[in-house]
């Protein structure tokens, strides 16, 4: 039955990503005059994912772990597209805009983990 409630969270957070990713942060991004934008479709779902993991630090429900933990932000959230794009920045002459990419990730990331999980204490 685990496998069960991974699925169900996969279903929902990776369509969402790329809801997110490609539709709303993509529409927020027409008509920049930035050549080389950060990939804020990543930060974006990478950030909120955090959030929601942090705010599940404190739930000692086991399904609900699988669900929305693992099944849901696993598939949200991307670890993988985060690093290929930082690569790509970098390999393509935007080293400032890579290393900024990676704070930006890691530090918001953390601070939203520690916020969802400071709020559901």
């Amino acid at each position: 039955m685990n496998v069960v409630w991974v699925a169900l969270g996969a279903a929902v957070g990776a369509p969402l990503r790329f809801l997110v990713d490609k539709h709303l942060v993509g529409r927020l991004l027409l008509g920049t005059r930035i050549e080389t934008p950060l990939p804020w479709g990543t930060f974006t779902v990478n950030v909120l994912g955090s959030f929601v993991l942090g705010m599940l630090v404190g739930v000692g429900n086991h399904t609900i772990a699988l669900l929305a933990g693992t099944g849901f932000c696993g598939a949200f959230t991307t670890y993988s597209t985060f690093a290929a794009e930082t690569t790509a920045l970098a390999t393509s002459g935007h080293r400032g805009k890579a290393l900024l990419n990676v704070v930006l990730n890691l530090g918001a990331g953390l601070l939203a983990a520690v916020l969802g999980a400071w709020l559901t204490k």
